[in-house]
C-alpha cells in the first residue's frame, strides 16, 4: 500500500525542498506529536501502579523494582541498537514495524499472571518505545527548513506532555478500572496510531549506505573523539539516577504506611513534569544568553537542593511530607530538564553532521542512569527505607554538579 501524499506534494518518496515546499499539513503535526508522546508515555505507565499489582500478582518490592529497570534498560539498548537504523532504512517501515511490536508487548503486560511475563514484557515495551526517537527526525525531514523550528517544537511538546500525563492517566485508570485496564487501552492507543501513520507518512530514503556494524561503530568513534559528549553524558545520567529512583520507590513507598494512598495519588505526583515543559524554553533562553554551562550547574545544583530536601520527611507529618515530596519533585524535574535542554546544546554544536548519533550517545547515557536509578532505588528501599532512596538521589546529583564543575581537558565555548 502507498501513503497518502502530502498536501500539493507529488507521490515521491520525500517532501519538496525546502525553498518551494508548503508547510506540513496541521494534522500531520499533530499525528506526529500524538504518536510521540504516546509512545514515551508506554515507559512510565507501570510506575504509579506497582503497589497495586504487585499485591495481585504475588512480586516482591525488589522483583517490582525490575519492572521500571527493565522498561528504562530496553529503551536505552532500542536507542543504541535501533535508533541508527533510521539513516539506513525507510524510517516509515521502522515506526509501523515498532508501533506493531509495542501494542503487543503492553498486552503482554496486561496479561502477566507472574512477575516473570510481568518482566519481559517491560523490556520490549522499552525497546519498542523508541519509536518516539523515531517520530521526531521523521518530522525534522518532512518539514520545511522555514517551518522546522516550529515542527520539531512541536512534536517535542508532544513528547513532554506524554510523559507528564501517562503517570496521571495510568494511576486514575488503575485506581477505577483496574491496572489491566491501563495497558490494555496503551495497547490500543498505539494500535490506532500505527493505523494513523501508515496511512499518513510518506516513504523516506536512506540518507547511507553504511553497514549496520559501521553505523554502531560511529556512536563510539564519537565517544572518544569528543570530551564535551562524555562529559554531557555522564552529567545527565547521573541526573536521571536520582530521578529514575524516586519515581521507582514513591508508588511503594505511598502504600505504605503512614500514607496508605492509591496509584491515583501517585500519579498525580507526575503533575510535577509540568515544571519540566516550563523548564524547556526557559533553560534555551537562558543557555542562548549566558551559555549552556551555566544552565547545566545550576540545574544539578536545583536537583541536588531537591533531593537532599526530601531527607527532612521524617521531621514532618504525613501531610507535611506529602507536600513536601509535590514540592520537590517539581525542583528537581525544573533542574533535571533544564540540564538536559542545556546538554542537548552542547551536544548538537559538537559535529553538526552527526546530530542524530551524538543525540543517540547522550539518550543511552540518560536511560542506563534511569535503569540504574530504578535498580539501586528498589534495593536501598527495600532494606533502609526512603532515606536511602533520597540519599542515593542526593549524592547522584552532587556528582553531576562536580562533573560540570570539573574543568573540562580541552576548554571550549560550548563544552
Amino acid at each position: 500500500m502507498h501513503a497518502i501524499p502530502l498536501t500539493h506534494t507529488p507521490p515521491a518518496t520525500q517532501p519538496l525542498p525546502a525553498a518551494s515546499a508548503p508547510p506540513l499539513p496541521a494534522a500531520l503535526v499533530l499525528l506526529l506529536a500524538t504518536g510521540a508522546g504516546l509512545a514515551v508515555a508506554s515507559i512510565y505507565y507501570s510506575q504509579p501502579m506497582l503497589g497495586v499489582l504487585g499485591a495481585e500478582i504475588g512480586a516482591s518490592d525488589r522483583a517490582l523494582g525490575l519492572v521500571p529497570t527493565l522498561t528504562q534498560l530496553g529503551y536505552a539498548l532500542g536507542i543504541l541498537l535501533l535508533a541508527p537504523l533510521g539513516d539506513r532504512y525507510d524510517r516509515r517501515r521502522i515506526i509501523l514495524a515498532k508501533a506493531a511490536l509495542l501494542a503487543g508487548a503492553l498486552l503482554l503486560g496486561g496479561a502477566a499472571h507472574a512477575i516473570g511475563t510481568l518482566l519481559v514484557a517491560s523490556l520490549v515495551t522499552g525497546l519498542a518505545a523508541t519509536l518516539a526517537q523515531d517520530i521526531v527526525p521523521a518530522a525534522a525531514t518532512l518539514a520545511p527548513e522555514a517551518h522546522r523550528g516550529k515542527v520539531v517544537g512541536t512534536v517535542m511538546t508532544g513528547l513532554l506532555l506524554g510523559i507528564l500525563l501517562s503517570r496521571v492517566i495510568s494511576g486514575f485508570v488503575a485506581e477505577n478500572f483496574g491496572w489491566r485496564a491501563v495497558f490494555v487501552a496503551a495497547a490500543a492507543s498505539i494500535a490506532l496510531l500505527g493505523a494513523a501513520m501508515w496511512r499518513s507518512l510518506p516513504r523516506f530514503e536512506p540518507t547511507t549506505r553504511l553497514s549496520y556494524a559501521a553505523l554502531l561503530g560511529s556512536l563510539a568513534d564519537l565517544w572518544k573523539r569528543h570530551g564535551a559528549l562524555r562529559r554531557a553524558t555522564l552529567a545527565q545520567g547521573l541526573l536521571s539516577v536520582g530521578f529514575s529512583a524516586f519515581w521507582s520507590t514513591l508508588a511503594v513507598m505511598l502504600h505504605g504506611a503512614p500514607f496508605h494512598l492509591g496509584s491515583a495519588v501517585a500519579g498525580a505526583f507526575g503533575l510535577a513534569g509540568a515544571a519540566g515543559a516550563v523548564a524547556a524554553p526557559l533553560a534555551g533562553r537562558i543557555a542562548d544568553r549566558s551559555g549552556p554551562e551555566r544552565v547545566t550547574r545550576m540545574g544539578a545544583a536545583l536537583s541536588f537542593v531537591a533531593f537532599a530536601a526530601m531527607a527532612l520527611s521524617p521531621m514532618l507529618s504525613a501531610h507535611g511530607r506529602l507536600w513536601l515530596l509535590g514540592a520537590s519533585a517539581v525542583a528537581f524535574d525544573l533542574g533535571i530538564q533544564a540540564a538536559l535542554v542545556a546538554h542537548q546544546t552542547i551536544v548538537y554544536g559538537i559535529e553538526p553532521g552527526a546530530r542524530s548519533r551524538v543525540n543517540a550517545v547522550l539518550v543511552v547515557g540518560m536511560f542506563v542512569g534511569m535503569a540504574s536509578g530504578a535498580a539501586l532505588g528498589s534495593v536501598l528501599f527495600a532494606r533502609w527505607g526512603w532515606l536511602a532512596v533520597t540519599a542515593l538521589a542526593s549524592s547522584a546529583a552532587a556528582s553531576a554538579l562536580l562533573v560540570r564543575l570539573w574543568p573540562a581537558t580541552r576548554p571550549s565555548p560550548s563544552a
